[in-house]
């Protein structure tokens, strides 16, 4: 497409760009390219439209990719914001079907939270969903005690 897209400005399917499907991968490096400019533009465009109307004790904001995105939510929201990373082995992940993307894998749209983020919570998610679930207990009955 001669613009990047995003799903509302060209009428994709955003349900298909949620999955691994090869319609995803067709427009992904022009919706990175396209997240680059708004973010350039304006650092909390997507921070802010994550939180629009938000009115729950606990928000769950998933996939930041930047670590402007969690100094934005650091900035706004202080003390009572908890970073949570989920890790898997290379391995797992390509049992998961997941490949590398030279180009992609490596930019900072999925790699820019490697460094210079310390994580209040690291959860493993490698297949054992007992120890999956005993992590995730852990992070809500902390949660539980905040409120």
């Amino acid at each position: 497409p001669a613009d990047p897209p995003s799903p509302q400005e060209h009428g994709l399917d955003f349900q298909r760009l949620l999955d691994a499907s090869a319609y995803k991968e067709m427009f992904r490096q022009d919706m990175i390219r396209w997240g680059e400019e708004k973010r350039h533009a304006d650092p909390g465009f997507f921070c802010r439209a994550a939180v629009e109307g938000a009115l729950q004790p606990v928000w769950v904001v998933s996939d930041t990719r930047r670590l402007s995105d969690v100094e934005w939510f650091r900035d706004v929201y202080g003390d009572v914001v908890q970073t949570v990373r989920v890790v898997a082995t290379e391995e797992t992940r390509k049992r998961r079907n997941w490949v590398f993307v030279t180009g992609v894998d490596d930019a900072e749209s999925e790699c820019g939270l490697d460094q210079g983020v310390a994580f209040d919570w690291v959860i493993t998610n490698d297949g054992d969903k007992v120890a999956l679930g005993e992590q995730l207990e852990m992070l809500l009955q902390s949660l539980h005690r905040s409120l």
